[in-house]
């Protein structure tokens, strides 16, 4: 329940991604908020105001002349009840009205009106591809910028008209997100925070390898809500099929000396490095070059293992290193295990879980130790421990210059 308690003003202008405006009302109900939708002539054209009645509870606003409101004032009464205006989607003409500071309809009406400096306007553009690369949208989308508004996307793929390219409105499960974030804290504004993520493979053969159960959620987790935080992030990432949560930047690497090579040249430029990945400490000091066949009646195959480097110690050895948080997923004695590998690497903080009740789960349960002692995280969804983490963590920063 992200956005419990937000009361957000949903405004849908014509156009065909109007049906995903519906879905969007949907999502942003199941994260808590309520809802109010405003409707276009346009927009109504394309959904009906019965059907977002019907998904958001409440009656849809689509006329400045509504005189059910006692003061006959709408554009004043639905601003000021909001904590968020969010258009989706938003056509070409809409953004030209915001623009010019046109008010000849409800929606555009109270978007002027909004108190911007506690309701946020938040823009979803939805058109054809040509129309979105014309000149005066991307001269109008810029103004509103400079006006206040904050523009989310679009993305690029199939159009209804057959066409492909930009245009395409935000998926709905996108725009939650976004907006999600932004009424999270923002603590970790202006730091850099790079984090590791997922297991590493080390292979045998051009078919195996050794690896381990971590499935990279905890450390996908962190980075959203680092992000969601404020802060620029990288997120260095192991063989996971998870997406790259928003305004993330990825690099994608399989062993850990590639894991290595990607980090250490970065770290020193991060404010945090957190290390989640669970690294693999030893490798195969020879790879077939061709599939470890089994051969009836002989003995398995030797293998003859090396030790990987450290990641999390070379970057914490680093004559200026980051503020370093390292994970240790431990099957008995947490905190002993933990304590020593904050003092072994010399680290700040270690976040220490019981690996084997958590890898690819999407809950778990932290134990923060520190030099002056221990505190406990307890059990919750990963996001939620993630953003507890983060500002347990920007508590622990020294201040910004």
């Amino acid at each position: 329940m992200d956005l419990q308690g937000k009361h957000i003003v949903l405004g849908l202008t014509g156009g065909v991604a109007c049906y995903k405006g519906a879905d969007l009302a949907r999502e942003l109900i199941k994260a808590g908020a309520t809802v109010q939708a405003v409707m276009t002539a346009s927009a109504q054209r394309f959904v009906t105001p019965l059907l977002l009645q019907s998904l958001t509870g409440r009656p849809v606003a689509t006329t400045q002349w509504d005189t059910t409101q006692p003061n006959a004032m709408a554009h004043i009464n639905l601003s000021r009840e909001a904590d968020a205006i969010l258009v989706a989607p938003a056509t070409a003409d809409f953004i030209a009205r915001l623009a010019q500071g046109r008010c000849d309809e409800l929606l555009s009406l109270l978007c002027v009106a909004r108190p911007a400096e506690r309701c946020g306007l938040f823009i979803a553009p939805a058109m054809n591809r040509e129309m979105w690369a014309h000149p005066a949208t991307q001269r109008n989308t810029q103004q509103v910028q400079q006006d206040g508004a904050v523009v989310w996307g679009p993305a690029s793929g199939s159009q209804a008209c057959g066409e492909l390219g930009d245009g395409r409105m935000w998926e709905p499960e996108e725009i939650r997100d976004a907006l999600v974030a932004h009424f999270q804290p923002k603590v970790l504004r202006g730091r850099t925070v790079l984090i590791t993520a997922g297991p590493t493979f080390e292979p045998l053969d051009p078919v195996r390898g050794l690896t381990n159960r971590s499935s990279g959620k905890m450390g996908f987790a962190l980075a959203r809500a680092a992000a969601e935080a404020g802060a620029q992030v990288t997120l260095v990432a192991g063989p996971v099929h998870l997406p790259t949560p928003a305004g993330v930047q990825r690099l994608d690497v399989e062993s850990a000396r590639e894991m290595q090579a990607a980090v250490l040249p970065l770290a020193a430029q991060h404010d945090v490095f957190i290390a989640t990945a669970a690294v693999a400490d030893w490798r195969p000091v020879h790879e077939a070059q061709a599939k470890i066949k089994k051969v009836t009646g002989q003995s398995s195959p030797q293998l003859e293992l090396t030790e990987n480097p450290d990641v999390l110690a070379a970057v914490a050895a680093l004559p200026k290193p980051p503020f370093c948080v390292g994970f240790a997923a431990e099957t008995h004695d947490l905190e002993r295990h933990a304590r020593d590998k904050l003092q072994r690497k010399r680290l700040q903080l270690v976040v220490a879980n019981h690996g084997p009740s958590t890898f690819g789960r999407d809950e778990n349960q932290l134990l923060l130790v520190d030099a002056q002692g221990t505190r406990e995280l307890p059990a919750a969804d990963k996001l939620s421990l993630a953003r507890a983490l983060v500002i347990d963590l920007a508590q622990r920063l020294p201040p910004t210059p």
